[in-house]
C-alpha cells in the first residue's frame, strides 16, 4: 500500500514558493496544486495569503506575462488570450492590463506574417478554399474576425 505524503504548513509554503518562482502562476493553478497536496481549506488559505503577501503570487504579473508569452511565442490573438485568461478566473481589470502588453503595430505585423506564411504553406489551388483555410486558422489562433477579413482580402487582391 502506497503511503500518502503529508505536508506541514512550512513545507507547503516552501513547495509552493518554488512552484511560483519557476514561472508566474494563476490563483487557480496554485489552488489546484494545493488541493493535489491534500491540504485542508484553512491551510490552503494560509498558504495562498502567504504567497500573495510575499509577492510569489501576483495575478496582474501572471496575466501580463501570460499575454506576452502566448502572443510572442505561440502567436495567439487577443480573443484566444482573453478566453484562456477567463478560464483561469482572471479579473476583467487584469485582462485589460494584460492586453496592453501587446502593441498594436506588433500585433498587425504578426498577423501579416502569419497570413503570408500560411498562404505559402497551404496546399490548395482554389483561391476561395485557400482563403477560407487561412481565415479558419487565424480565427482558431484568436485574432479578431474583422481584422482577419480585412488583411486576408488585402493579401489576396
Amino acid at each position: 500500500m502506497k503511503s500518502i505524503k503529508t505536508y506541514t504548513l512550512e513545507e507547503a509554503k516552501k513547495a509552493l514558493e518554488y512552484y511560483c518562482i519557476y514561472q508566474d502562476r494563476s490563483h487557480k493553478e496554485v489552488e489546484g496544486r494545493l488541493s493535489k497536496m491534500r491540504l485542508i481549506p484553512e491551510i490552503i488559505e494560509i498558504v495562498i495569503s502567504h504567497l500573495i503577501a510575499e509577492n510569489f503570487l501576483n495575478e496582474t504579473r501572471f496575466s501580463q506575462s501570460f499575454a506576452r508569452g502566448k502572443f510572442r511565442i505561440k502567436k495567439w490573438g487577443k480573443n484566444r488570450i482573453v478566453r484562456e485568461l477567463k478560464f483561469r478566473n482572471i479579473t476583467d481589470y487584469n485582462i485589460k492590463l494584460a492586453l496592453k502588453e501587446i502593441g498594436q503595430t506588433e500585433y498587425i505585423e504578426t498577423l501579416d506574417r502569419l497570413i503570408q506564411k500560411k498562404k505559402e504553406t497551404t496546399k490548395e489551388d482554389n483561391p476561395f478554399k485557400k482563403k477560407k483555410k487561412i481565415i479558419d486558422y487565424l480565427l482558431r489562433q484568436g485574432f479578431e474576425s474583422q481584422l482577419i477579413y480585412d488583411m486576408v482580402t488585402y493579401h489576396f487582391d
